[in-house]
This record gives C-alpha cells, sequence and structure tokens, in this order.
C-alpha cells in the first residue's frame, strides 16, 4: 500500500513564478494476509520515488539555442553549480533537472533573445559522492561512477556487502533536497531477492545516504539465502573468531572455508568455488566436540553495527537429524562460538555424534594390562572395544581373556567402571563390545594361572634372597680354603 503526501509549492530562483511539486511516495509494511484465497500483494518497490537527474558541482552540459548557435556550446559546472553563459552571465544550476536548467537559461537570455528555446542535454555526468553506513563490511563514503547506472545494489557491492546482520526490509536513504523538504527512501531488498523486480534497486544521487539497520535477530533460513546474494559481504576471505567451550583446542583460531568437490568428488576437481566458514568448520579447527558436548544449544555471539552484541542459537543435532543446513550458519569475523556442556548424555546419540564431520577423527584410549603394545592409542570414532584390543596388539599370554575392565568419565564427572565381557566373534553392541569413547581406559587383568605365579615369585623372591645372603660366608670360607 502506497500513501502519497504533497508538499507546498516553492518558488525556486532563478524561476520566478515556477512552481514544483513533491510527491513523497512512503512505502507502508504489508499487512497480515487474511483469511482468503488472495494473498496480501508485496509493498510496491519505491521507484516513484526516484526524481530526475539534478545537476550539480562537477556535470558537463550541452545547451543548444535554437537558430543561435554561436551561443550554444559544451559547459561544465563549476564548485558552485553555476555556468558561464555568453553575453547572459553567470546561471546558478545546482539541484535543477535538465528541463528546470533550460527554464532558468531561457530565463537568462529573455532579456537579450526573443522567446529563446533551449535545450539542455547531460553530456558527462560527474562521480557521485554517497555514505553508508550500518550492517555493511566496510561503511564509509563512496564515489560510485556515474557513467554506470548508480544503484544502492551497486553502493553495498563496493562496501564489501551487507552483513548477515542486516535488516534487508528496511534499508533507508536519505536524500536532501535544494527545494523542499528532505526524503527518506525505505527500500525493501528482500523483495528484490524474492522476486527479482529491479524497481527495488534504487538508482541513487550524489549526496545521498545509505543506512542499513540491524535485525532485531537473525533468521537462519533468510541468512542462507542472503549469503549467496551478489550484495552479501564476501565471507570466503579467513576469519578471526573464538571457539569455546567443550571442544578439544579451544582458543583464538583464523578459519577459512573449503572448496567445493568437483563432479567425480575429487576437491577442485571441477574448479569448485569456495564456500564460506561456517560454525561446523571453525568446530573441526578447534579439535572437533568433546564427548561432553551438547551440540543442541550451542550459541554464536556476534557483535553488530548498531544494536550491540547478539546471541545466535544453532542446533547442529537437527543438522545431524535432518540435514537442516540453516543451522549451520556462516561466521563473521569477530564471532565467537560456545560448546555448552551436556548434562546427560544418550548412548545412541553419542554414537551418531561421534561419527559426525565436526567431531575429531580419532579418539584416545588407554590400554592397560596384559596386552601386546600397552599404553595409549588412537582409533577411529565409534571404534568397538574389540577392535580397540586389537589395535594395542591383542592380548598376551599372561591376560585373562574372559573379560575386561571399561573405566569412563561420565559428563556429571563421576567415574563409571563396567566389566565387559570379551568375545572378539561379537558385533558391536553396548553390553558385550561398545563402542569406544575419548580418554577410556581399558584393563586387561592376569589369568589364574600367570596369578599364581606371580604370587609364588613374589613369595619365593625373599626366601631366594635369604637363602643367597646365607651361602655368601660359605663360599668366601671355600675361596680360603683353596689357598
Amino acid at each position: 500500500m502506497t500513501s502519497y503526501r504533497l508538499f507546498p509549492p516553492q518558488l525556486m530562483s532563478p524561476l520566478a513564478g515556477l512552481t514544483l511539486l513533491t510527491f513523497v511516495a512512503v512505502s507502508l509494511p504489508a499487512t497480515a494476509s487474511l483469511p482468503s484465497q488472495r494473498a496480501t500483494p508485496p509493498p510496491p518497490p519505491p521507484s516513484t520515488l526516484e526524481s530526475a537527474y539534478r545537476l550539480g558541482a562537477g556535470d558537463r552540459i550541452r545547451i543548444d539555442i535554437f537558430r543561435v548557435p554561436q551561443y550554444s556550446g559544451e559547459h561544465d559546472l563549476l564548485v558552485d553549480g553555476s555556468i558561464n553563459l555568453p553575453v547572459a552571465g553567470s546561471v546558478d544550476l545546482a539541484g535543477l533537472t535538465l528541463d528546470q536548467a533550460s527554464e532558468a537559461i531561457a530565463i537568462a537570455y529573455s532579456n537579450i533573445l526573443r522567446r529563446p528555446r533551449i535545450t539542455v542535454s547531460l553530456v558527462t555526468p560527474r562521480p557521485l559522492r554517497i555514505g553508508i553506513a550500518g550492517e555493511v563490511t566496510e561503511p564509509g563514503s563512496y564515489t560510485l561512477n556515474s557513467g554506470e547506472t548508480p544503484t544502492i545494489t551497486a553502493l553495498l557491492e563496493a562496501a564489501g556487502g551487507l552483513t548477515q546482520m542486516a535488516d534487508l526490509r528496511q534499508v533507508q536513504i536519505y536524500r536532501s533536497q535544494r527545494f523542499g523538504p528532505n526524503q527518506i527512501i525505505n527500500v525493501n531488498l528482500w523483495q528484490l531477492l524474492q522476486t527479482g523486480d529491479l524497481r527495488y534497486d534504487v538508482t541513487l544521487r550524489d549526496g545521498d545516504t545509505v543506512r542499513v539497520p540491524t535485525a532485531a535477530s537473525l533468521n537462519l533460513a533468510e541468512a542462507l539465502q542472503m549469503s549467496t546474494a551478489s550484495f552479501a559481504s564476501n565471507e570466503s576471505r579467513p576469519l578471526n573468531v573464538a571457539v569455546v567451550g567443550e571442544v578439544f583446542r579451544p582458543g583464538p583460531y583464523t578459519v577459512t572455508g573449503t572448496a567445493r568437490t568437483g563432479a567425480a568428488g575429487v576437491p577442485g576437481g571441477g574448479g569448485g568455488t569456495a564456500i564460506p566458514p561456517t560454525v561446523t568448520r571453525a568446530i573441526q579447527v578447534a579439535g572437533g566436540i568433546r564427548p561432553m558436548a551438547n551440540i543442541r544449544d550451542i550459541q554464536i555471539r556476534r557483535q553488530t553495527r548498531t544494536a550491540g552484541e547478539q546471541t545466535i542459537a544453532v542446533n547442529l543435532w537437527q543438522l545431524l537429524q535432518t540435514g537442516d543446513l540453516t543451522q549451520d550458519i556462516v561466521l563473521q569475523e569477530g564471532d565467537t562460538v560456545i560448546v555448552p556442556t551436556a548434562t546427560a548424555i544418550d548412548e545412541e546419540e553419542a554414537a551418531q555424534i561421534a561419527a559426525a564431520s565436526f567431531s575429531p577423527d580419532t579418539v584416545k584410549v588407554n590400554v592397560v594390562g596384559e596386552v601386546g603394545r600397552p599404553g595409549i592409542i588412537e582409533v577411529a570414532p565409534n571404534t568397538p572395544l574389540n577392535q580397540a584390543l586389537l589395535a594395542a596388539g591383542g592380548f598376551n599370554n599372561r591376560a585373562s581373556r574372559g573379560e575386561v575392565d571399561l573405566v569412563r568419565l561420565n559428563p556429571d564427572g563421576t567415574v563409571e567402571q563396567r566389566e565387559i565381557p570379551v568375545d572378539f566373534t561379537q558385533g558391536l553392541d553396548d553390553e558385550t563390545n561398545p563402542p569406544i569413547r575419548n580418554n577410556d581406559v581399558i584393563i586387561v587383568g592376569r589369568s589364574t594361572p600367570a596369578t599364581i605365579g606371580d604370587t609364588l615369585d613374589t613369595i619365593a623372591r625373599p626366601i631366594s634372597s635369604a637363602i643367597s645372603l646365607f651361602t655368601i660366608p660359605l663360599t668366601l670360607l671355600r675361596l680360603f680354603e683353596s689357598f
């Protein structure tokens, strides 16, 4: 819905008696859809707000006076927006349209020529100085080449693109007017993304100021779509972020994206493009999640341009279950990824999480006791206990082969010890062949004969030592007797 406001006519010197009616159309927010078969149409484009080109310092124009070629020619507008005409002198054209400039020049020549017929055309438009602030990568002042149509998306691209926290529906253009009140133009860039209607890509004017507000909250689905827009920020460059919480190597990192794979599944095989750094990529760089990570409540803390710090909730469990890529949001410079600690871990969920791409590639297990190579070994996530024993060299000839002890640290800080029967013919089973977690300890005890032998050896060792001490003097005596 569009409303119009009529402003009082203003006298435009040197155009005495001429008036300009300025119409300003304001795009009102679309109302909620009524329960009917017809959906509420999108807000109209703000194209009605675009006025004709207005002259300013640096423009080069051509003046053609009918049947007076000696007074015709090209002129550059000076710093104050005026031109010097032959015989007529200085005429101020700053802020006037081409038609208004024709009228102003006609008035200037009216005392010299009878009913002058004058045509003004633009030869070379001046470069446009435009300011931009808010949720863009590089806010500031920019000079756009007016040889090409200077649209708002061209300005956004020059400013490094919109950040993910930008409110696409409430972009505003502040435009000053020489005659009449200043304009505030509301631009709905979301409609440009949805419909491709170029009328939403408003043409800018020299001296415009564009402000991109911060959204109240981040819509994950819209953020994914916006990240692929031509005027979105280029987040494929290295980003400085921090990853803290339940990851193996918390701290600050410089995170880069990855390359898309080619058609044959080989990286770069199809000349792939870079993928911006995401939450899961940052977690991978930080060593992967720990077993006690709560991937349902991951938080992203992000500094915005105008609204301070905002917190974005991410549910990576939903990503694992439904493939919802909106949960794997693209990171921005200065983000902090927080992985909280879970209060409880379900065994089935733990197995799925361990196989995720953002989990570590290997887990460390300490195998002690009667195995071929006792010590810390590294195995793939979800490796069964039987395979961990084989990776440690298997049982030696002193081992108790019937069962082993599994010691595990629980998320609540308690330690659990279980006796696990060993059967190398068993597949993966939580009771008889459970999957190994990081920092598990497997204790392989001694067999009964080995235990008895070690006990006898322990008893016999002191007796053997005593007998040895008793026999030393006798040995010495035999040595003297030999002499």
